[in-house]
């Protein structure tokens, strides 16, 4: 697969000098022009076509669209399906376009997932799926995707960060139920099962975002607490045992707030002093 991307050629794409000046510009009719099938994409909202609808009826499509040329005489959008789809909506037989015939496949993804992440108002959990592609799939780094994108760095990781909420929550959050902030504090809460329950909870209008941090210092406190007394009482009960077998007699360890106590069981004198001589006491 080639290395080359789009990158910080990336903006010149849509630059609108650069279109109009372009020899690829010209009018297609609708029905010439297909989606790409791997629009990152895959729901668009019909409140907001509606009303880019409306405006493309009253001002037309001010920015064309980017394709290029298939085998079956057709053209694929690289960028601007939503203007495609609004266009159809506003019942226009045609819309301007830029005509490229030099981008690869890799570079038509590319270009879609980017234009997507820069333009659109993706869910955080669609625009975290878009970074991990372009990631994983392109061989692009946080930093050069902060500098196609103009987003910082941080902001990036964030967004990659999301991914690792457990499936519940990340749907919460794609169907808007959840805020950014409310995701940021959940992940403060290590056990996935509570995680998902305080979401929902949250979902529904019962906790903010100070509240599920709240609870998300409570569950940190006392899962430090029980880490450091659960090695402690095991070694206690350990020593119990072993003095206990070693003693033949009942041996328990008392914890108390400043001090500890050892206690041994016994029944008279003869057992006492049994008990001293294994412990070498005289």
């Amino acid at each position: 697969m080639s290395n080359k991307r789009i990158g910080g050629d990336f903006n010149s794409l849509f630059d609108d000098n650069n279109m109009e000046e372009s020899e690829g510009l010209r009018t297609l009719r609708l029905s010439e022009i297909e989606p790409n099938k791997g629009q990152p994409r895959k729901v668009f909202d019909k409140e907001a076509m509606e009303q880019l609808a409306e405006s493309i009826r009253v001002n037309g499509v001010l920015q064309p669209l980017l394709v290029r040329p298939l085998s079956t005489g057709n053209y694929q959008i690289v960028a601007g399906e939503r203007r495609w789809r609004a266009a159809k909506i506003a019942g226009l037989a045609e819309v301007p376009v830029v005509v490229r015939d030099d981008l690869s496949d890799e570079q038509v993804m590319q270009v879609a997932l980017i234009e997507n992440l820069q333009r659109e108002n993706l869910n955080p959990i669609e625009e975290a799926q878009g970074y991990k592609e372009l990631i994983e799939k392109y061989n692009m780094t946080q930093d050069q995707l902060s500098k196609a994108l103009g987003k910082a760095r941080s902001s990036i990781a964030n967004s990659l960060g999301l991914l690792t909420l457990p499936v519940g929550v990340r749907d919460l959050l794609a169907d808007g139920k959840l805020s950014a902030g409310h995701c940021k504090a959940l992940k403060m809460i290590k056990d996935p099962a509570l995680m998902t329950e305080i979401a929902v909870r949250a979902a529904d209008g019962e906790l903010s975002v100070r509240s599920i941090e709240a609870i998300a210092k409570r569950e940190a406190k006392s899962e430090e607490e029980q880490t450091m007394i659960k090695p402690r009482m095991a070694y206690y009960t350990e020593v119990e045992m072993s003095l206990t077998e070693a003693l033949g007699t009942k041996v328990k360890i008392c914890e108390g707030k400043k001090t500890n106590t050892l206690q041994i069981a016994f029944e008279d004198k003869d057992q006492l002093e049994g008990i001293l001589r294994l412990m070498a006491v005289k």
